[in-house]
């Protein structure tokens, strides 16, 4: 089994781009919601996180947070157990 994975995103934002290609070298499958697409998917990522910048990431419905928290989370060893459960 592998781990759902959501991220909030914005075209255009470096951050997320950034998000991407780390999820992307872990080889991972995962779910992109661009924010800008409608008011109900910005609303659903301000209230499952708290906040309001993107990306917000999600790994098996526990809020990550935005892409400097995945990167040190990924730095400490963190991330992979995560996508491995």
């Amino acid at each position: 089994m592998s781990a759902q994975i959501t991220v909030y995103y914005a075209p255009f934002c470096p951050y997320c781009g950034w998000a991407q290609q780390l999820l992307d070298s872990k080889n991972v499958e995962y779910t992109l919601l661009n924010v800008n697409d409608a008011a109900e998917i910005r609303e659903e990522m301000e209230s499952r996180s708290g906040r309001t910048s993107v990306p917000q990431i999600f790994i098996n419905d526990q809020h990550i947070g935005g892409y400097d928290d995945l990167s040190a989370l990924d730095a400490q060893g963190g991330l992979d157990p995560l996508l491995e459960a």
